[in-house]
């Protein structure tokens, strides 16, 4: 039943904070462009291939993300400089400011509800990270 119980919550966890980001502002930004361009600025470049593979989506999706992104000025796109048949992806300054107005948002209300939690459960779940990061990169 752990592995139940554990998709149950945090399957619940991950709706609400895909909620906080909805609700965060009014652009339309979706949480799969959130995705793309949090990965974008953490780790560089990538091809649209990459993308795909990493957000476990298909190439499809994974355009169309990109595609919106690009109109709206969030990423640009160009040929890769090692291997000029390839189109990377690259997060510009504005996917730069909207994923850091959204993420400021939201990581304040995550902090006011962790800070609601006893220090026994914040230390337990501080101690539970490692392993909830351990677990989504054996899925």
């Amino acid at each position: 039943m752990l592995a139940k119980d554990l998709r149950l919550a945090v399957g619940r966890l991950a709706r609400r904070i895909r909620q906080l980001y909805t609700n965060a502002s009014g652009d339309d930004i979706s949480f799969t462009e959130l995705a793309v361009l949090s990965r974008l600025e953490r780790e560089g470049p990538h091809t649209s291939a990459q993308l795909a593979n990493l957000e476990k989506v298909t190439a499809q999706a994974i355009g169309t993300v990109l595609g919106g992104l690009h109109r709206r000025g969030m990423v640009s796109r160009g040929p890769d400089p090692v291997d000029g048949r390839r189109v990377i992806t690259v997060i510009t300054d504005a996917g730069r400011g909207a994923l850091d107005s959204r993420e400021q948002v939201i990581t304040e209300q995550l902090a006011a509800a962790v800070d609601s939690l006893t220090e026994e459960e914040r230390s337990r779940l501080a101690a539970a990270l490692p392993i909830l990061v351990a677990l989504a990169e054996r899925l």
